[in-house]
């Protein structure tokens, strides 16, 4: 697995390493920055002319492979992961409630994501917003946050103890890092998987709900 140097930053994009199921370097982070813009606007910083790709509006993946298992609550109280849907698209991302920046445009673009896709292709897939906050994001802030945007029930937030959630940002290569009472330094990557559970494509902290939605609909098509 790649181990060069993983900078996090509040305030600004940060260069990370992805994990080995990706095997993807990319510029990456919580914080505004010049990867950020808002809801349904702009593109994220790779795009399918830039990578080549040709399909995918997102930085398709050399090698996809399968994601790694795992089980966390869900708003509702249930325990699932990507395993949790076999045949569904899953889209994985790492979010806090009260992050001041990022955290809250990645949420709202991919709610407008599933919000674009006709109901039938929205009930097969389910986006998966792993918690990077343990202490702040308890079932009542969490269910604050999908209330108060609105997120469509394909929206699952996904919360834990500290234990549990740090073994599964080991998995995805995400780090977390408390800085203040409130605010959290981590990894924002989102990771599109196929229905048979192989990591795809994959889009930076500036991910737009247009990419992901031209994404979905192909992968849903093949």
């Amino acid at each position: 697995m790649d181990r060069r140097p993983l900078i996090l930053t509040r305030a600004r994009l940060t260069r990370a390493t992805l994990p080995a199921v990706v095997a993807l370097s990319l510029v990456v982070g919580c914080g505004g920055g010049s990867n950020s813009a808002a809801p349904g606007t702009g593109t994220s910083g790779t795009t399918a002319e830039q990578n080549g790709a040709g399909q995918w509006a997102g930085a398709a993946l050399g090698e996809p492979r399968a994601v790694p298992p795992f089980l966390l609550t869900d708003q509702d109280g249930n325990r699932i992961g990507p395993q949790s849907f076999p045949g569904k698209a899953v889209v994985i991302t790492f979010l806090y409630v009260h992050c001041p920046d990022v955290c809250p445009l990645i949420a709202s673009n991919l709610n407008i994501a599933l919000q674009g896709l006709d109901p039938a292709q929205r009930r097969d897939v389910r986006v998966l917003a792993v918690s990077v906050d343990p202490k702040g994001d308890t079932p009542k802030s969490v269910e604050k946050f999908v209330r108060e945007r609105t997120l469509v029930p394909e929206f699952r937030y996904l919360i834990g103890g500290a234990d549990e959630l740090t073994k599964v940002w080991r998995k995805y290569d995400v780090q977390a890092v408390r800085k203040d009472p409130e605010e959290v330094d981590h990894v924002a990557y989102t990771l599109l998987v196929d229905p048979a559970g192989k990591g795809i494509v994959i889009y930076d902290a500036g991910v737009q709900a247009k990419d992901v939605l031209h994404d979905l609909r192909q992968v849903l098509a093949s």
